[in-house]
């Protein structure tokens, strides 16, 4: 059987989709939606696959993350802003110890951002740059106080290395990680094995055309994952949690 989205409510969520207490190190989830036939997007973004479920998964799963991880060209492409959220949902974050707000983490190569970018100007808490070497100093300038910029690189300093991205979030004490693509940042996360959980909408619709699937990159992996919940709604969406199914990450639990 199914379990039903609607009656769980926000709390009986954030109870679902709560981490693992006892974190050493980050835990990254992602959440992402496709259609039935596989497509990541319609019309160009992944925004027009959702209904009203899909919100209350998207905005559950930031109310209980430390950080929101996408790359810049989904920030761009889905007009991101700074993360809302209610003023219980706020509660429960300082009565778990975190931040009022998760803050925005953009991986980019370049540091190319806008300068009136919505990230940038709507949000209550500085957003994050995981940029790379060559790029600090020039991002830093043309963004001045509006962002935080962190050089991200490992042994190249014309790219991110995402393992050293987010052993820096994880100094910073964020260490539950939700990352919303989109398909290539997937794709990294998915290449380096550090996904620890995927959330999964499925949508009742075809989309046909060349929509890209969720996870894209040159890098072909298996990962077994194991279904730790679904549930379903009136309007027929799946919302599946899957999770690594061999053994723990080094340094992700006890």
């Amino acid at each position: 059987m199914l379990g039903r989205i609607d009656e769980l409510g926000p709390g009986g969520l954030a109870q679902l989709y709560a981490y693992p207490s006892d974190l050493r190190s980050y835990w990254v989830r992602g959440n992402m939606i496709a259609s039935l036939d596989g497509g990541a997007t319609s019309d160009g973004k992944s925004g027009a696959l959702g209904a009203a479920g899909d919100r209350a998964v998207f905005v559950a799963l930031r109310a209980v993350a430390d950080v929101i991880v996408v790359g810049a060209s989904t920030a761009r492409v889905e007009n991101y802003a700074g993360v809302q959220l209610s003023a219980s949902q706020r509660q429960s974050r300082r009565d778990r110890g975190q931040a009022e707000v998760p803050p925005i983490a953009v991986l980019t190569r370049s540091g190319h951002l806008e300068h009136d970018a919505r990230l940038l100007r709507h949000t209550e808490v500085t957003p994050l740059i995981l940029t790379s070497t060559d790029a600090v100093s020039d991002t830093e300038t043309r963004l001045g106080g509006l962002a935080e910029v962190l050089d991200a690189s490992g042994d190249r300093p014309d790219s991110v290395d995402l393992r050293t991205a987010l052993a820096l979030l994880a100094e910073r004490g964020l260490r539950r990680v939700l990352t919303e693509g989109g398909p290539g940042v997937l794709g990294m996360f998915t290449a380096e094995e550090v996904l620890d959980e995927m959330c999964l909408t499925v949508a009742p619709v075809l989309v046909g055309g060349a929509s890209q699937r969720i996870v894209t990159g040159p890098a072909e992996v298996h990962t077994a994952m194991r279904l730790r919940h679904a549930l379903t709604d009136d309007d027929g969406y799946l919302y599946l949690r899957y999770s690594r199914s061999g053994p723990a990450r080094s340094g992700a639990a006890q």
